[in-house]
């Protein structure tokens, strides 16, 4: 199987071009990003806004977007010895037993909470950490180096706790706390991922309206995020994920027309591949997925990826070169340094296109 490594991106992300702040909060809009556009055949990159989006895309294209929405996943905490702590609830969705996968992270006065290596993290099996309102989560048992199965005990139903008492999830490279609408997508219906589905966020309605004028056409899935944590350079873990029939229907009528099928952000890629018979047709599902898409497994329901800009380490090239191919790829992301494009869940986009 491919490796980071093997799959030999040798970029160098400067630090000024992780975008910081929204782009609205700039003077900007939303949908005022730039967007690369990667074309396979010709190997080719184009320079454009993402206001150009309907235009660079064709009549009979199927755009698949992720309808889940942000939660305010991360809250205060303090440990038994009055260490104050965060907490980082990784999805709203508890597995079978009704634990949570949290991640424990340092508080930095006048910073994002950072991250604890393993060798110095507080969590360990019993763990108890006190949350707002009189909450609590306990440590139960590794899930990895840095997250945890957790039980939570809460005043309120989650949902609602997290309302009044979380905010959104943030790493050091944004300036400051934003509210938690800086985090949702003009898409978001279903709350449930812990970190925004950012390829997403360029979207307006405006140009919504036009993709639609223009005969492209757009389906949801819902993928709920998990913490990222940027830092730990991490394989993908499960995510509940649900493919409705429409949606499915919708997928096999656009491919069988001729049209090209472009997901919206690796998680959209993620759900419809779960959902993908060996046959190469997508079904209607829903269910926690574990999938990891390298090259050498390949796509079968998907053409394209309209997508944010991943670190040179982050387990999401994998899934990348298996939609674009590795000489487009290192190309885009050669281009993206050179050209100053700006990187995480604030910055610009690479579209991703067989064609």
């Amino acid at each position: 199987m491919t490796t980071l490594t093997e799959l030999g991106l040798d970029v160098t992300v400067p630090p000024e071009l992780s975008a910081r702040a929204p782009a609205e909060a700039l003077g900007g809009a939303r949908d005022g990003v730039r967007m690369m556009v990667g074309r396979r055949d010709q190997g080719s990159a184009e320079h454009h806004r993402f206001t150009d989006l309907p235009e660079v895309l064709r009549a009979g294209d199927l755009l698949v977007v992720n309808n889940s929405a942000t939660l305010p996943a991360a809250l205060s905490g303090r440990l038994p010895d009055g260490t104050p702590v965060a907490l980082h609830l990784s999805s709203a969705q508890p597995d079978r037993r009704g634990a949570h996968l949290v991640e424990v992270r340092r508080v930095v006065p006048g910073q994002a909470a950072a991250y604890y290596p393993p060798a110095e993290s507080p969590a360990g099996p019993g763990l108890r950490v006190a949350l707002p309102a009189g909450g609590a989560a306990e440590l139960v048992a590794p899930f990895t180096a840095r997250l945890w199965y957790a039980q939570l005990t809460l005043p309120a139903p989650l949902l609602p706790y997290l309302e009044l008492h979380g905010k959104a999830i943030r790493y050091g490279y944004v300036d400051r706390d934003w509210p938690i609408a800086a985090y949702q997508t003009v898409f978001a219906t279903a709350p449930g991922s812990s970190e925004m589905p950012s390829a997403g966020r360029p979207f307006s309605a405006e140009v919504v309206a036009r993709l639609a004028g223009r005969g492209v056409l757009v389906a949801p899935v819902t993928l709920h995020t998990g913490v990222a944590s940027p830092e730990a350079h991490e394989a993908p873990y499960a995510e509940w994920f649900q493919v409705p029939a429409a949606t499915a229907r919708l997928v096999g009528h656009v491919r069988a027309g001729g049209g090209r099928v472009i997901a919206v952000g690796t998680t959209v890629v993620r759900a419809l591949e779960s959902a993908a018979a060996p046959d190469d047709t997508v079904q209607e599902a829903d269910g926690w997925t574990e999938l990891v898409i390298t090259p050498e497994r390949g796509v079968r329901a998907v053409d394209g990826l309209l997508t944010g800009w991943h670190e040179p380490r982050a387990s999401h090239l994998l899934m990348l070169a298996a939609v674009a191919g590795r000489p487009l790829l290192t190309s885009c992301y050669r281009a993206a340094v050179r050209h100053r494009y700006l990187w995480h869940e604030f910055g610009d986009v690479n579209l991703l296109l067989p064609d």
